[in-house]
């Protein structure tokens, strides 16, 4: 497993991973069509990276020299499943991007928060993502794929239980 030595990082990484499985075994991956309540879903886990984002920067560095560097192992990212949706295909992508350019970043070394570079690489595949949902997404689904549908089996239902 890789590692970080950055908590911020490291919290980045795992909301992430969250939202690609989430993302992943969304009803609307079965289809060409994205749902609206998908895609209200989204839409919130992009605006919840945004927040958890500004919260990092609002907050000064954290001179911690009794534990820093700590090593924080860090999940590998779920395994990515073939989606029927292209569109949430890409989003996925998205969010892979931005979790690997977080935890392969300079900021990934540090003890907490993000330098400028590396807030403005997130933001910007933030804003990528959520303009795709909106302007691309929102716009252009349902496609009607009557050749080429299914492509690929389905990932099957949620986790259940406790």
């Amino acid at each position: 497993m890789p590692t970080v030595n950055n908590h911020d990082v490291a919290g980045f990484a795992r909301r992430i991973n969250r939202f690609i499985d989430e993302v992943q075994h969304a009803a609307s991956g079965a289809g060409s069509q994205v749902s609206a309540e998908d895609l209200a879903r989204a839409q919130a886990y992009l605006m919840a990276m945004k927040t958890y984002h500004d919260h990092v920067i609002a907050i000064p560095s954290l001179d911690l020299p009794e534990t820093h560097p700590l090593n924080i192992e860090i999940e590998a990212g779920p395994e990515l499943a073939r989606l029927e949706n292209e569109s949430l295909t890409d989003l996925v992508y998205m969010f892979m991007l931005i979790r690997e350019e977080l935890v392969n970043s300079q900021s990934a070394r540090l003890a907490s928060g993000l330098i400028r570079y590396d807030s403005k690489r997130f933001l910007s595949i933030v804003e990528k993502a959520n303009l795709f949902l909106t302007e691309y997404v929102a716009q252009v689904t349902p496609l009607d794929l009557p050749e080429s549908s299914p492509l690929a089996t389905s990932t099957g239902q949620g986790r259940k239980g406790i």
